[in-house]
């Protein structure tokens, strides 16, 4: 007897290597969060068969039989995949800092539909931008924002004049055109990091 089943549509977190005739995934969904998920490999002859990738948006059809803690996968629909995030190392890192800071962390239902639309358009945006640095910043920022913490009333003021300045520039127009030194940016996600491990339950690497 077939246990409860879903649909929804997720992007791929984070993978591990193929064990037996299965591939498992963390993927995300903007309905329930993360999922612990198991897709079969197909053999070699099959067509029409999707692989799942990392950063994929995809439609998964999914059924347990645990209660949730694992769902396999009984069907796969490609929605977008960013071929463009590995063209360069900076790119594919961001990525993948993003995926693994949602990963790591549990979101509230009430978050979910904004978090899941956050790494929808970072994704989109890193496989264009020659700037990941500013678009993982800017991710940061508001994923901790709308997690509930302020940052905007605490770490914001707490800056120098001149690092408001350019926070307030980088937060608020598109990646593309920025001209911030690199060096800038790093210096600014440090400090937004360190605010975070010190005043937030926000995981970080």
């Amino acid at each position: 007897m077939a246990g409860p089943s879903l649909t929804t549509d997720v992007l791929v977190l984070a993978n591990r290597p193929p064990a037996d005739t299965f591939q498992t995934f963390t993927v995300f969904s903007a309905e329930h969060g993360s999922l612990f998920v198991l897709h079969r490999i197909a053999k070699k002859n099959t067509s029409g068969t999707l692989a799942l990738d990392l950063f994929d948006e995809v439609t998964l059809g999914l059924e347990t039989a645990n209660q949730g803690q694992t769902w396999f996968v009984r069907e796969a629909r490609l929605i977008t995949r960013h071929t463009g995030l590995g063209r360069s190392y900076e790119t594919l890192q961001a990525a993948s800092a993003l995926a693994r800071l949602l990963a790591r962390n549990t979101v509230p239902e009430e978050s979910r539909a904004k978090v899941y639309l956050l790494l929808r358009e970072a994704l989109a945006v890193l496989a264009v931008t020659t700037r990941p640095d500013i678009v993982y910043l800017k991710c940061l920022y508001r994923f901790a924002r709308d997690e509930g913490y302020p940052i905007k009333e605490h770490w914001f003021p707490s800056l120098p004049a001149a690092d408001r300045e350019a926070v307030a520039t980088l937060l608020n127009l598109p990646a593309a055109g920025q001209t911030a030194e690199p060096s800038l940016v790093a210096k600014l996600q440090h400090r937004l990091e360190d605010y975070l491990r010190g005043h937030t339950e926000i995981l970080l690497d």
